[in-house]
């Protein structure tokens, strides 16, 4: 359930000047966490390394036991192995925890210390007067078919994700390798987002990609358009393109052969990255969403999963002895309108009114238990991150929503409704009828919206809940064929606000419905707040751009105050993890809860995964 970035931040750039006009270069590179994460790290000292395994694991071998997890993927043959980022189907899509055990990337973020772990490259440099950012790789990395991992496969893996309309794209102009472990990109726009996503990129192989990198290249540098004929040509025969036999970098590779569509293997390959530190000798991934995984895991056939379980599971869990983590998820359900077809809708106190209405605490407990939490700030973005960019005098004027059914019933007036028998009507006399669509299989979201659907009509509404299945709910709210849904605020991919806007402004409104040829909620961006007028798309694109933070804060903090006043779509709670975790029988132990890396989004820089790397989540 977490969100997607098919957003398109525009090419507002401050320019060149951002470069020579920003912060200094001491903030810049702890911003950018070039400093990396010290002697405790991952690809440091051998004191991370995991214990000797206990020898009566089931996977044995020299490294130990088996791992057990859950993810969804797509089984053969519809689920194929053409895994770069931007084509459907791949057999574990990139943001599954496990993609990063086997196309490991160049490094993975702490969140909590704003620091980054080298991977796959051992260092990573802004120079601010050439535009450029160079990675170094570290030496003596190996595919798993034996031939070295060079700046080639970067380059190449770079290239795809132009062919693929990767958001890297709107920030680089160019790519290139200076050597065998150097790859200097090349900065069109300045973005404090860049790093991110040079670094967290899944590295592919030239020797399976390189034919179509070189020919995405050759558009790319004959600057031709990916809506030209050459460009929806080859990245329509791309998306085509099945390798067989998976050659990976990571400590893991999958085994065909024994995939089923209950559960797949990843078996160890001694090649990969940091292998001699993983403790396990096999993963296991069971398929599956909350309703098929939880028999599962009841089962302890699961040492860990990040679903979104039922309250009754999550207690049930408890008592047979998984401990429950509960990392920030950044994210959360809320309620999404259709401003087309109920133009009612577009008077921001009718929204205002409606989040007067419910009770958020109300609605988390009833659909995650302790792990779904009312947003204090209803700013857009996780109320973690406030701090971070929003000042304390101007956290006060955020409004917080609290229930208040009296204010909820002024506001509605106000805007011209009325109230009869109980009912709520509206400016023309029609009634305030709404279905409210939501998935039917999340057993957090389906919860979220019959809760709200039945505090809503409680005060007055006539909401008809119409849950569908969860593959069927982008589609129709992109459409445009809703009244009301369910969706995601916020994001968990990165930690910069900027994406969490994107989401809850772009991603199902007409800014990015419209690559499927609808309107979505179709919620204008330009808009009159008490501030006065406010181009939304312009303020959030410039969130993310140049060096200069404090400017990156005054636009965050714009878009933060517009968003809590004009409430285009309602959160309805944060998303905290009810992550089961087993230890004893299979994995030793879990990162404590106090430990910072539960900071880390589970969707993003899982710690699980990053502690397997270090050698901290290790056998039994």
């Amino acid at each position: 359930m977490s969100p997607t970035d098919t957003n398109d931040p525009g090419t507002n750039g401050t320019g060149a000047s951002a470069l020579t006009n920003a912060v200094s270069r001491r903030h810049v590179l702890q911003l950018f966490g070039i400093a990396g994460v010290g002697a405790a790290g991952i690809g440091s000292l051998t004191a991370c390394s995991p214990s000797t395994p206990n020898s009566n694991n089931e996977g044995g071998g020299k490294s130990g036991g088996e791992f057990h997890g859950a993810y969804p993927y797509q089984l053969p043959p519809k689920g194929h192995f053409n895994l770069a980022a931007g084509v459907t189907d791949g057999i574990q899509a990139s943001n599954s925890p496990y993609f990063d055990l086997v196309y490991p990337s160049a490094g993975m973020y702490y969140w909590a210390d704003k620091k980054w772990e080298w991977m796959m490259a051992e260092s990573g440099q802004l120079d601010e007067a050439t535009k450029t950012y160079t990675l170094k790789l570290r030496s003596g990395l190996k595919w798993s078919d034996d031939k070295p991992v060079t700046s080639k496969d970067v380059v190449s893996t770079f290239n795809l994700r132009w062919l693929l309309r990767q958001q890297d794209w709107t920030f680089l102009s160019d790519v290139s390798a200076k050597d065998d472990t150097t790859v200097v990109f090349t900065i069109g726009t300045p973005s404090t987002v860049l790093e991110r996503y040079i670094l967290r990129a899944g590295i592919l192989p030239d020797s399976v990609y390189g034919e179509w990198a070189t020919k995405a290249e050759a558009l790319r540098k004959a600057k031709t358009s990916l809506d030209s004929p050459e460009g929806k040509k080859l990245n329509g025969d791309f998306q085509k393109f099945r390798p067989e036999n998976p050659v990976v970098s990571g400590p893991f590779n999958f085994d065909p052969k024994t995939m089923t569509n209950a559960q797949m293997t990843l078996v160890k390959n001694d090649k990969g990255l940091f292998a001699d530190k993983v403790g396990f000798s096999k993963v296991i991934i069971y398929n599956g969403e909350t309703s098929d995984i939880t028999p599962v895991v009841m089962n302890k056939d699961v040492d860990y999963a990040t679903h979104g379980f039922a309250v009754a599971s999550e207690k049930t869990l408890q008592g047979s002895g998984f401990r429950i983590l509960r990392p920030p998820v950044y994210s959360g359900p809320s309620l999404v309108f259709n401003y087309t077809t109920h133009p009612e809708l577009a008077d921001a106190k009718v929204r205002q009114a409606i989040a007067y209405v419910l009770d958020r605490n109300e609605n988390g407990t009833v659909a995650l238990g302790d792990s779904g939490k009312p947003c204090k700030f209803m700013a857009g973005f996780s109320d973690i991150l406030v701090p971070d960019w929003i000042s304390d005098a101007d956290q006060k004027k955020l409004q917080a929503y609290e229930k208040d059914e009296a204010k909820a019933t002024q506001l509605l007036q106000e805007a011209g409704w009325k109230k009869t028998g109980g009912k709520w009507t509206l400016p023309n006399g029609k009634p305030a009828a709404y279905d409210i669509k939501f998935p039917t299989e999340f057993a957090d979201w389906n919860p979220a919206a019959t809760n709200a659907a039945d505090q809503l009509n409680k005060f007055g509404f006539n909401i008809t809940k119409r849950g569908i299945t969860f593959t069927q709910l982008n589609p129709d709210v992109l459409a445009g064929k809703f009244d009301i849904a369910i969706q995601g605020w916020g994001a968990s991919n990165h930690p910069h606000p900027y994406f969490a806007f994107v989401q809850d402004l772009y991603t199902f409104n007409y800014v990015i419905a419209a690559n499927s040829g609808g309107k979505g909620m179709n919620f204008p961006l330009n808009q009159t707040t008490s501030a006065g007028p406010i181009d939304l798309k312009a303020v959030v694109d410039k969130s993310a751009q140049g060096l200069n933070v404090d400017e990156q804060k005054k636009n965050i903090t714009a878009a933060a105050m517009a968003f809590n006043e004009l409430l285009p779509i309602i959160p309805l709670w944060e998303r905290y993890g009810n992550n089961p975790a087993l230890e004893g029988t299979r994995v030793a132990k879990f990162p404590a809860d106090d430990d910072p890396i539960l900071k880390n989004a589970p969707y993003a820089d899982n710690f699980v995964i990053m502690g397997m790397y270090s050698g901290k989540v290790a056998p039994a």
